[in-house]
Order: C-alpha cells, then structure tokens, then sequence
C-alpha cells in the first residue's frame, strides 16, 4: 500500500513538473500519469521480490520504485506529446 501511495504521489508530482504537460493536461492526462505511474512501481516491486534482487522496505526498491514510475510518467507523456503533434 505504502508503495502504491508513493508512487502516486512521485508520478503526479513528475507529471505536474515535466515540460510536455500541456500536450495531456486535465484530468485524462494526470490520471493517465499516476495510474502508469502506480503499474511501474508495482511491477517493479513485484520483480524484485520475485527475483530475489531486494525485499520489502530495502532503499534499493525505494529507489527502484520511484525510478519506475517517474520513467513510466515520461513515456507516458512523450507519447502524448508526440500524439498531440500529428
């Protein structure tokens, strides 16, 4: 839960200060951002504990989690971005 909540906060906050956000402003955009966001740290957290790379509360998941979902935030958003132009 607390991994989930993190990563909500780290992608609304990359969502919010990345330079293509008027390309998916509004609500669809943000909530596209946060929800890549939640998946990626999620994800990540889950091949880690399954792989054995780290277990729960270690700094090397914190740190992968909010890797994971500020990249998931910029993938989301270039797409977007790049949608926007064509």
């Amino acid at each position: 839960m607390g991994t989930a909540i993190l990563a909500a906060v780290i992608a609304w906050a990359a969502w919010r200060f990345h330079p293509s956000t008027p390309a998916f402003a509004g609500r669809g955009g943000r909530a596209a951002a946060v929800v890549a966001g939640v998946v990626a740290a999620l994800a990540i957290k889950l091949a880690g504990n399954v792989s054995g790379a780290f277990s729960d509360g270690q700094s090397l998941e914190w740190l992968a989690t909010v890797l994971a979902a500020i990249a998931a935030v910029v993938v989301v958003a270039r797409l977007a971005a790049r949608r926007a132009r064509t």
